[in-house]
This record gives structure tokens, C-alpha cells and sequence, in this order.
């Protein structure tokens, strides 16, 4: 982080990071009810802080505010999960597509080193999870604003992005599917530095299509509960 960024970065902000974080590993699950009270002394935050935090959350989908029910934690049901991962199949296969197309070699150079530093993580959790930052840090969201098309990344970036997010993580915790999909971006990415957007579509839409079996396979089993 640059020292101006240091300098701007606020007790709000830390405490948004926070929360975000907690509520994408599944520390806070979804529909869970939370309060001030308790968040300040479990994350060791301030009201003034946690408030801001909270209203940007809201903003975000992460969080629902319902009259005489108070702050909960996101949830969707599980055909609602699924149609997710159907819009998200079609839609980030052409952004594979148009990245292919559109990002330069500088940026495409960026996307594999940002894989490099995801094999580097998924070691450190000795294979057993695969955690992306977002922004910059996050695979799928650099293929989307490589895609140069910014209508579909605002699609894609917007509450879809944050909300998919809180299940990518849980998903990601499944025996062997770390180094999977490490392998299936590894591919994609090659597909794009090859400048072959049929490959990368088509090898897009594989990956998530192949997310959204493991989330009927675990739902089934019961492993994943929604």
C-alpha cells in the first residue's frame, strides 16, 4: 500500500475490510443477525466506525436491514445460488472472450503473476482453501475489467460480484479444489495471453459450470447449507 493510501486509510475503512472479510471466509454466516454491540467487542471496533462500515456493507447486498428485524447477513436460496453461477457462466465466458481480445501484454502479464501469488497462498493453507482479495488481487475481477466492455463489468462488478464472493470462499474450502481451480485459471489466462477468445469463453464457461456442480453435489450432500 503507497504512503498516500496509508494516510487516507481510515478507522472506517479498516473496520469495512473487517467485516467484509469476515462475512466472505463465513465468520459471519449468511442470515446471521448481528448488533453493534456485540460486532465492537468481537472485532474490537468503535460505534462510529462499525455505523460507517455497516451503511457501506448495506450498500454493497452484504447486508439487509429489515424493519423491526434489524441487520442481518445476506443469504440466498439455493436455487437462487445457482441461477447465480447460470448468469455468471454466460456472462464472465464473454468477458474471457473480449480480455482475450482487449487486454494488453502488460496486463495480461499482471494476471499471471497475480496467479503465481495465488499457488504461493494456496500452499500457505497447505491446499485446503483459496482466498482472493478483491479488486485487483481477485482473478475474476481482472478478466472482467480487461474485457474493456464496461456495461458487462458493471454487471459483473457490481452486487453479483460481492455476493458471489461469500460463497466462492466456502466453496473454495472443498478436499482438492483449490489446486482445481488454480489450474482452471492457469488455463484460462493462457487462453487469453494466446490471444484465443473462443478458447477462453469456452474454458470460462467450463470453470464456472464445474463451480456450479460442486454446489449442487455439496447441497445435495448437505454439506453446504443455505
Amino acid at each position: 500500500m503507497s504512503e498516500a493510501a496509508i494516510q487516507t486509510y481510515t478507522r472506517a475503512d479498516e473496520a469495512f475490510d473487517c467485516l467484509q472479510t469476515a462475512i466472505v471466509k463465513g465468520d459471519l454466516v449468511p442470515g446471521e443477525k448481528i448488533g453493534e454491540v456485540e460486532l465492537c467487542s468481537r472485532f474490537n471496533l468503535t460505534r462510529g466506525p462499525l455505523r460507517e462500515a455497516l451503511g457501506r456493507l448495506e450498500s454493497r447486498g452484504l447486508l439487509v436491514r429489515r424493519p423491526h428485524a434489524g441487520v442481518k447477513v445476506v443469504s440466498v436460496s439455493a436455487e437462487e445460488l445457482l441461477e447465480l453461477y447460470r448468469i455468471r457462466e454466460t456472462m464472465e465466458g464473454l468477458a474471457a472472450r473480449q480480455a482475450a481480445e482487449r487486454m494488453t501484454d502488460h496486463e495480461i502479464a499482471d494476471l499471471q503473476a497475480t496467479l503465481d501469488t495465488h499457488e504461493k497462498m494456496i500452499e500457505q493453507a497447505q491446499g485446503q482453501a483459496y482466498y482472493q482479495a478483491e479488486g485487483d488481487y481477485d482473478f475474476h475481477h481482472r478478466i472482467a475489467t480487461g474485457s474493456r466492455n464496461a456495461k458487462l463489468a458493471q454487471m459483473l462488478l457490481g452486487d453479483l460480484y460481492y455476493m458471489v464472493r461469500m460463497y466462492r470462499y466456502r466453496l473454495s474450502t472443498s478436499s482438492g479444489r483449490p489446486h482445481l481451480a488454480l489450474g482452471e485459471h492457469r488455463r484460462i489466462a493462457e487462453a487469453i495471453a494466446q490471444r484465443d477468445g473462443e478458447l477462453a469463453e469456452f474454458l470460462m464457461k467450463r470453470h464456472i459450470n464445474a463451480a456450479r456442480r460442486n454446489i449442487e453435489q455439496k447441497i445435495q450432500e448437505g454439506v453446504l447449507t443455505i
